[in-house]
This record gives C-alpha cells, sequence and structure tokens, in this order.
C-alpha cells in the first residue's frame, strides 16, 4: 500500500495494521491476523491471489478472497453488485467462519473512520452496516463488535437523535453511577455471607442505540426508560449463577414476568445469561444479568471465544456443517432459490435477526423462530419437505389453524400427509423468509413443471417419439418458441400445457422453423412415418433486403413510402421483420415474421425490409411499444416489485392491468415502451427473476 492514502489523508497503511490489532484482540491466530493486514491488497494493489499464497501459505489466501470485493466485475446496478458481493461473502463463510471476522473487523475500523466520506456515503454505508454486518456481529455472538456497530450506524443515520441521548445519559451519568455502585457493594456483602464466590459484581451502562430502540418501541421519553444501566454479577459455574439469582430476589422485590433464562435456554448465537429485572432501593427498575465468565467470554466474544479461551489462539476451521450455524445454511439455500438481487438482499436482512420465539419439537429439541411465526414457519424450519406436505398441527396436544401464532414453550407438532401442498393462502401469515420463500418455490416449480409436461404430452402425442427429444433441442424449435413470442422451449411447453398457444399454432410455427433451417430438417426424418402430415413445409421464407448504409429511414426497403408499425405484433429493432402492403391508405405496415397475421397475406402483397443498422447505432432515442404479460403468485406489492424492475431499465410503462382470482394466480398485463430487442431480453431476465413469477409472454392481437 505504500504511496496509498485514505480519504482522511493518512498513509493507507493504518486501516490494515488498526483490523489485524482488533482480530488480535479476538484472540486471532497467525493467518487470522496476517488476513487482516491483508484483506485489501489483492483489491487495491497489483498483488495476485497466487503471490498471496506463495508468500504466506494456501490458508492465508483463502481468508483474503472471501473478503476481497467484487469492484473488477461490472454489474448492471449497486443493488445487484451489493447482492453478489454477500452472495460470495457467505459462500467464503460457509467454508471458513473467519472470513467474516475480518469482514467485521474492516467493517468496524472504516466507521470509526466514517467522518472523512461525503455524507451520501456515509448514509449508505452506515445503512448496509445497521442492516447486514450489526446482525452478523450478533449472530456470530460478537458482542462488542455489534454493540459498537450500532451506535456508530446510529450516529450517522440518526445524528441529532444520537446527541440527544449522548447527552441524556451524560448528564445523568454520576448519579446512576453512584446508585449502581451502592447496590454492587450490598451485593458482593450477600454474596460473601452465604460464601458464593463472584468474579466481577459491577454496573454496565447500555449502549446508546440500545436506549434509543427502547425508547421508539415502547413510545417513552428518556426520562421514562429506567434501565439504561444493569448489573453483572459473574460466578465461577452454572450452579452459583441460580442461586446468586436467589440472592438477587431475596435482596430486591423481581418484577413478574422479566425473568429470562438463557441458561437453560441459549439464544441462537450462543449467548447465555441470567437476566431478571428487579425494584431498587431507589424504586425504580433494574435490570441484573448473571453468568459464569466462559458466558462472559462468549457473550463478549461470540465465535471468537473458540479461539481466544478455548484453544489457545488456535484458528480451526468452523464451517457451515456446524449445528451453531444452521442461519448460514439457510442463507446459502437461499442463494439457489432467489436470482433477484433486491429480493434476496431483504431476504437476508429478516434472516439475520434473532429468533424472539422459542417453541420445541415433540422430541424435546428448542427451535427459535421470528415473533408472530405459525406452524407453518415451524414446518419449514424443520424440513422443506414438511412444510410442503404440512396438513394441520398440534399446539401443546392440542389441534390449531395454521396461522396460530406461537407463543414461548409452545410443543409444536406437524400433521402431514402424502398428498397435502402449500396454499398461496399462507403467504398471508407466514412471517419467516425461508417458509416464504420455500413457498413461492414449490408453486413456481410445481405450475411451471406441469405445464411443461402437459405441453410435451400434447406435442409428442401429434409427432411420435422417435426423435422427440433431438427436436425439442434443436435450432428450429427454439426458433418456434420465439416466433410464438416465447424465451424458451420450456416456455413454450408450459405455454401449451395450460392452453395460452394452441397445438395447431405451434406445429405451424415448427414447419416454418424447418424449412429456414434446411440443413436442420433431418432431425426430424425419423419422424416422418409418424407424422408425415405435420412436416409438410411452407415456402421459402422472403429474403432480407442488403444493408444500404447510406439511407436515413430506420426501415430499410420503405425509402420515400407512407408506412406504419403494426399494433398486433409491435416489432422492436433487432428483430426479424417483414412489410405487408394495407388495402387502406395506410400505406405498408410493418410486422415481426411469423406475426399470426401475415400468414393470411397473399404474397404479391410481402415486401421485404429490415431495420436499418446504421440509424440504431446513432443511438437515436425512439422508443417502440410492446405489450407483455406476466403470470405471478397473488401477494402485496408484486406489481411494485415488477415495476422497479422496469425503472431501473430506464423503460417507460404506458398502461398496467391487473386481474385477481380467489386463491389463484394473478396476471398482470403491461404496456411498456422498448428501444430494441436487447433490452426487452434484458427486462424479460431481470422480472423472470422475481420469485413471485410463474410466466412471461409477449402479446399478439390475431386480426380478424
Amino acid at each position: 500500500h505504500a504511496g496509498q492514502r485514505r480519504a482522511s489523508g493518512e498513509p493507507y497503511i493504518m486501516h490494515p495494521v488498526a483490523v489485524a490489532g482488533l482480530l488480535r484482540d479476538l484472540g486471532g491466530g497467525s493467518a487470522l491476523i496476517a488476513a487482516g493486514f491483508l484483506h485489501d491488497v489483492v483489491e487495491d494493489t497489483e498483488v495476485t491471489p497466487e503471490e498471496l499464497e506463495q508468500r504466506f501459505g494456501p490458508e492465508v489466501r483463502s481468508l483474503v478472497e472471501g473478503v476481497t470485493k467484487l469492484s473488477k466485475f461490472n454489474f448492471s446496478s449497486k443493488t445487484e453488485r451489493q447482492a453478489e458481493n454477500f452472495r460470495r461473502m457467505f459462500l467464503a463463510m460457509a467454508q471458513d467462519i473467519r472470513v467474516i471476522v475480518v469482514k467485521l473487523a474492516d467493517r468496524l475500523h472504516n466507521m470509526r473512520t466514517l467522518e472523512h466520506l461525503a455524507d451520501e456515503k456515509r448514509r449508505r454505508i452506515a445503512l448496509e452496516t445497521r442492516e447486514i454486518f450489526a446482525p452478523l456481529a450478533n449472530r456470530l455472538g460478537i458482542g462488542r463488535f455489534k454493540w459498537e456497530l450500532e451506535d456508530l450506524s446510529f450516529k450517522y443515520l440518526e445524528s441529532e437523535s444520537y446527541r440527544e441521548i449522548q447527552e441524556l445519559v451524560a448528564d445523568k451519568r454520576i448519579d446512576r453511577e453512584t446508585q449502581l455502585t451502592d447496590i454492587a457493594d450490598s451485593l458482593k456483602q450477600r454474596l460473601d455471607q452465604i460464601s458464593i464466590p463472584f468474579t466481577e459484581v459491577s454496573g454496565r451502562p447500555k449502549h446508546l442505540y440500545g436506549i434509543y430502540q427502547k425508547m421508539q418501541r415502547q413510545q417513552k421519553g428518556y426520562s421514562q426508560i429506567y434501565d439504561v444501566a444493569a448489573i453483572r454479577i459473574i460466578v465461577n459455574t452454572n450452579d452459583e449463577c441460580y442461586r446468586a439469582l436467589a440472592v438477587v430476589h431475596d435482596m430486591f422485590r423481581p418484577i413478574p414476568g422479566r425473568f429470562k433464562d438463557y441458561i437453560g435456554l441459549p439464544k441462537p448465537n450462543r449467548y447465555q445469561s441470567l437476566h431478571t429485572v428487579v425494584i431498587s432501593n431507589a424504586g425504580r427498575p433494574l435490570e441484573v444479568q448473571i453468568r459464569t465468565l466462559e458466558m462472559h467470554h462468549i457473550a463478549e466474544y461470540g465465535i471468537a471465544a473458540h479461539w481466544k479461551y478455548k484453544e489457545a489462539g488456535s484458528n480451526s476451521q468452523l464451517n457451515a456443517t456446524d449445528e451453531k450455524f444452521t442461519w448460514l445454511r439457510q442463507l446459502l439455500d437461499w442463494q439457489n432459490d432467489l436470482k433477484d438481487a433486491q429480493e434476496y438482499l431483504e431476504s437476508i436482512k429478516d434472516g439475520l435477526f434473532d429468533g424472539d420465539v422459542y417453541v420445541f419439537t415433540p422430541q424435546g429439541d428448542v427451535v427459535p423462530l421470528s415473533r408472530g411465526a405459525t406452524p407453518v414457519d415451524f414446518a419449514y424450519r424443520i424440513h422443506t419437505e414438511v412444510g410442503n406436505h404440512c396438513a394441520g398441527a398440534r399446539v401443546d396436544g392440542r389441534m390449531v389453524t395454521l396461522d396460530t401464532p406461537l407463543k414461548n414453550g409452545d410443543i409444536v407438532e406437524i400433521i402431514t400427509q402424502k398428498n397435502s401442498r402449500p396454499s398461496l393462502d399462507w403467504l398471508n401469515f407466514v412471517v419467516t423468509p425461508g417458509a416464504r420463500n420455500r413457498i413461492r418455490q414449490w408453486y413456481k416449480r410445481s405450475h411451471r413443471e406441469e405445464n411443461i409436461a402437459r405441453g410435451r404430452d400434447m406435442l409428442e402425442r401429434e409427432l411420435g417419439k422417435n426423435g422427440f427429444e433431438a427436436l425439442l433441442k434443436s435450432v428450429p424449435m427454439q426458433a418456434t418458441a420465439e416466433r410464438c413470442n416465447y424465451h424458451s422451449v420450456d416456455d413454450l411447453l408450459a405455454a401449451l400445457g395450460y392452453g395460452e398457444v394452441t397445438l395447431n399454432m405451434t406445429l405451424n410455427r415448427l414447419r416454418e422453423a424447418v424449412k429456414a433451417q434446411q440443413p436442420l430438417a433431418k432431425v426430424l426424418d425419423s419422424m416422418a412415418s409418424s407424422a408425415p402430415h405435420e412436416l409438410a413445409l411452407l415456402p421459402t421464407p422472403i429474403k432480407p433486403l442488403p444493408v444500404q448504409p447510406s439511407s436515413k429511414s430506420p426501415i430499410l426497403g420503405v425509402e420515400g413510402l407512407l408506412y406504419h408499425m403494426a399494433g398486433c405484433c409491435t416489432p422492436v429493432p433487432g428483430e426479424p421483420i417483414i412489410g405487408v402492403v394495407t388495402r387502406s391508405s395506410r400505406g405498408i405496415s410493418i410486422h415481426r415474421q411469423g406475426c399470426p397475421n401475415v400468414e393470411k397475406v397473399s404474397g404479391d402483397r410481402l415486401v421485404p425490409v429490415r431495420w436499418n443498422p446504421t440509424e440504431q447505432e446513432q443511438g437515436r432515442p425512439q422508443t417502440y411499444p410492446v405489450d407483455i404479460q406476466i403470470e405471478v403468485i397473488d401477494r402485496v406489492g408484486v406489481l411494485k416489485d415488477i415495476l422497479s424492475r422496469l425503472t431501473d431499465n430506464n423503460i417507460n410503462v404506458r398502461n398496467a392491468q391487473v386481474k385477481t382470482y380467489p386463491d389463484q394466480t394473478a396476471l398482470i398485463d403491461l404496456g411498456i415502451d422498448i428501444r430494441d430487442h436487447d433490452q426487452l431480453e434484458r427486462t424479460f431476465a431481470q422480472i423472470k427473476k422475481l420469485s413471485d413469477v410463474l410466466n412471461l409472454r409477449r402479446l399478439s392481437q390475431v386480426e380478424d
């Protein structure tokens, strides 16, 4: 990094040195600390991963590559870049969890020096930190990172609220510390009297963002928030934790319903402690936390305690197969299910937060879920197939409806049936991203696969089995799909399966495509005996005009003539076109080749035309109308998601119409303005990535 400087003006090397220091404080071994020093080398210098491995070994290279951002790759949007960064990071975490520890240390030091960046960039980084990295630190149990990341994000995202709470906490600090010291001294004396050895009894202030969250959640002012600090008691054994709890409840009156046993029921991030809220001598609520020294180390260092206090600095790898990282396996599963960048980011934000409800399986296993979770959420947390075949549920031995919110301590039993299947109605009440995504994926997959299978059967009955598989993979078959306004053969088969296109129309298009691809017609030779009448070929299509670069008309072949774009098939630049001489005064009508309306036209009225590539290369802003229809899983917000993808591609929407049916899929008809075929292809690809989209096709109108 020689010669490089940070935004503050200081030498860049100050940053990797600080990151390495944070990792050393967590107890990292030599490879982890080396990765801290080197984490930006591949991204910001000419050093290659191969050179890193040669100098420092494969372990350090693997860690550095895991945290290297994808800055040298091109993406269509910032959202896509961010999503791809996280996909890569989680994959690296699955191999070695230390990757995210390096990334957290990197982010923490960047947050400490964020004031040197522009305001917009500060807010963007702070928001990403609060939504992704602070929850990740919490998932890994690294409390000291989580609290500071949250407070620093709070400082830049809600600066006025941050300063206000900071001043209020400072004003009351002396009185609060005096009160906590008196209570701590009283507790020490009582613990000594009954011979409970303790390592520490002290007051602990809550971090600023935690106070702010409580004020927002409870709609209270700062003066009404009493537990802005807590007493922490650290003892040696689990038994002494419960004995110390008895002392606290004997000295102070406990508040009913405010006791939590995280020792018997640890949090998903391995956090363990006893929490109780009592009325102090001053008549105000006071939180008391009781834990062992080992529990305290895990609360502070989380997964890093695995190295710092268990193995004397050893950095033995932990990966996604470890039972502590079921949440990471779930994030990896979503990477396969959710192709759309925005949906993926929203799901990981939801999935990173701790579960608030703890329920039990009939075998006594603990399952953490989000607040408001239902038996369907529980079923999908157990296994995808349990959710897909869920037919009912018992909670504490009683039958309940599938939308019943679960409570702490519920024993949940899922009743499955082989023929049961997910209902679209479930999307209205499930709360966990995992359940929501599994329901969507099942419906999208099964709905489409059933229709594809039906379409295949219909086509196979007409053409025969002999050579049928080769035909489906042939160029004429792909051309047939495109001429029927579908992007792939599977899309065409699905449309054929649910009746969107007729078998006769498909066979007619196939005959045209076979004739246009004479060398490939041999693919169908073996089928001639089983369906000779279906392979009668049409006359040779009209040849396109040669390019005339000097022409200024968008369409070659109509220079000086009156012409218009056909409203039935709405051609766009990049697609094969044909001209038709109209019987009216509108001149020549420009159609897409293969348009159903052209079939009825006699050959003497057809005019060979083509797009003028010279006009297209000059980047003229002309657009062309295209009508599309999207079949979607009906849910609130699906139209907004589709429109946002169109906005990302700078596409104007002329009109929109939504047709919904009870407990069925919905149809969205859109009229959009497109520059060319490439833009249409990109747009179709982005919309089809949305998990709620089942089918997408371009509309044509058949004229009488």
